[in-house]
């Protein structure tokens, strides 16, 4: 039975190498082995029993129903122009100091994350829309590059992140269960907004790291990150007439997302409807508010929304057929056993969903990981809160871990002819280890992450 389990997790993954659609490749897998199993008389089927109420579970979750919210939400702001106004106000906001720019980008690319929560799509946009105005005014390709890529990845951590929506549900049902095999009855809850809470401190921390490392390479190397010459800086009253027109309004509306949850007015699902309604009266204010438009907004939110779903189905026959075989028990022993006790086992899954970040995206290592080690480690006696966070963080820094980093290719498929792979590599290493030292903060003082949910709960 425990050499069908290992056999069934390996056979996942080099399949998923393959390319294959991740959510016919886990829902496959696992029936197959079942039926082999079955077969063999190592496997009983009373197990797939259980499907048709985790299917229906998952449906019903109103948890859930706050991702298709939030994509809409990012979607609809990013038809209306959002991110190409914020990059053209806070350009002029800060291009009469050097650094200005690059500075402006790490702005608008943690209020990209914090309205569109979608890593893809903010790393696409600002690629697009500030990578060819960087290089024209005379920025080192290398940090151009670098900033962009950091930036666009704070839509993992920093809320309403469609990644902390996710990993909330999943952790959630995690925390019950380690705290019902630990015999409490009564178990505690953890919450999608505890986890936005969490990750607000820590997401800030990282965009005031990546600001001081700018200033730093301006005192450092001045002629890497020049200012804007002066006859393209706008007069006074321009500018405050720019920042009232283009930042205060989508502002206005994280603020009343984030807001209402954080004040326990809403639930992340209902914030989420809110930001929805709010989007789409923002791209009206934007003059952008068109049928076709919402038509391009409604099939990319059904495109997207589809896709995690259909994964969470097959994550959820995978991780059943691999409790059939015995597998959580198999990896329960094998951390119990590690050295350094509950920290030695947070190491090694933490190093291993690293290394799988490289060839899977969050929401395979979300739906087919979590809920196999989850339960172990909060059974340890780790704080739910601390390990969602360290964990998004932990993703967000392997997507920007040169070869396979997901936002490393998501820049390549749009920078100019000029900028070499090699160009982006070496801009991402200096913020690689900003999110390291960030993480090893965060495990040496814990409060960074639960402190605030502590406070507000």
């Amino acid at each position: 039975m425990e050499y069908m389990a290992i056999s069934l997790f390996i056979c996942v993954f080099l399949l998923l190498l393959t390319g294959y659609p991740v959510a016919l490749t886990l829902a496959g897998t696992g029936l197959l082995f079942a039926g082999i199993g079955s077969y063999l008389a190592v496997f009983d089927s009373a197990f797939l029993s259980a499907l048709p109420n985790r299917l229906f579970g998952i449906m019903m979750n109103q948890v859930l129903l706050a991702v298709p919210l939030f994509v809409f939400m990012g979607v609809m702001l990013e038809r209306a122009k959002v991110a190409e106004n914020l990059l053209e106000t806070m350009a002029q906001l800060f291009g009469s100091v050097r650094g200005g720019i690059g500075i402006s980008v790490t702005l608008v690319g943690m209020l990209l994350a914090a309205s569109t929560g979608i890593v893809g799509a903010t790393v696409v946009t600002m690629g697009l829309l500030s990578l060819p105005t960087m290089l024209k005014r005379g920025y080192d390709p290398k940090i151009a590059c670098g900033t962009i890529c950091a930036s666009g990845t704070l839509g993992q951590i920093i809320p309403p992140s469609i990644v902390l929506v996710l990993l909330g549900d999943v952790l959630s049902s995690a925390y019950q269960q380690a705290q019902l095999d630990m015999g409490i009855f009564s178990p505690e809850t953890l919450t999608v907004g505890d986890l936005f809470l969490g990750a607000l401190i820590p997401g800030l921390l990282l965009v005031l790291f990546y600001i001081c490392y700018l200033i730093f390479v301006t005192r450092l190397k001045p002629d890497a990150m020049p200012a804007l010459p002066a006859d393209e800086l706008c007069d006074r009253s321009q500018l405050i007439k720019q920042v009232l027109l283009d930042l205060l309004p989508p502002l206005f509306l994280i603020l009343v997302v984030l807001g209402s949850i954080m004040a326990g007015l809403a639930t992340p699902t209902e914030a989420a409807a809110v930001g929805a309604v709010g989007a789409m009266g923002l791209a009206a204010y934007q003059r952008q508010f068109k049928i076709s438009v919402l038509r391009e907004v409604m099939q990319e939110t059904t495109r997207i929304s589809s896709m995690v779903f259909m994964i969470l189905i097959g994550a959820s026959i995978f991780s059943l057929v691999f409790r059939g075989f015995e597998g959580d028990e198999l990896i329960k022993s094998f951390l119990s056993d590690l050295p350094g006790g509950k920290y030695g086992a947070l190491f090694l899954v933490m190093l291993v969903m690293f290394l799988l970040g490289f060839v899977l995206d969050f929401i395979e290592i979300t739906f087919v990981v979590i809920p196999i080690v989850g339960p172990i480690l909060l059974a340890m006696g780790i704080d739910p809160v601390w390990l969602g966070i360290l964990i998004a963080i932990n993703l967000q820094t392997s997507f920007l871990t040169p070869p396979f980093g997901f936002a490393l290719f998501y820049l390549r498929g749009v920078a100019p002819l000029q900028i070499h792979t090699t160009d982006i590599y070496k801009g991402v290493m200096p913020f690689i280890l900003i999110q390291i030292f960030a993480m090893g903060l965060i495990v040496v003082w814990p409060q960074l992450a639960t402190w605030l949910p502590g406070v507000l709960q």
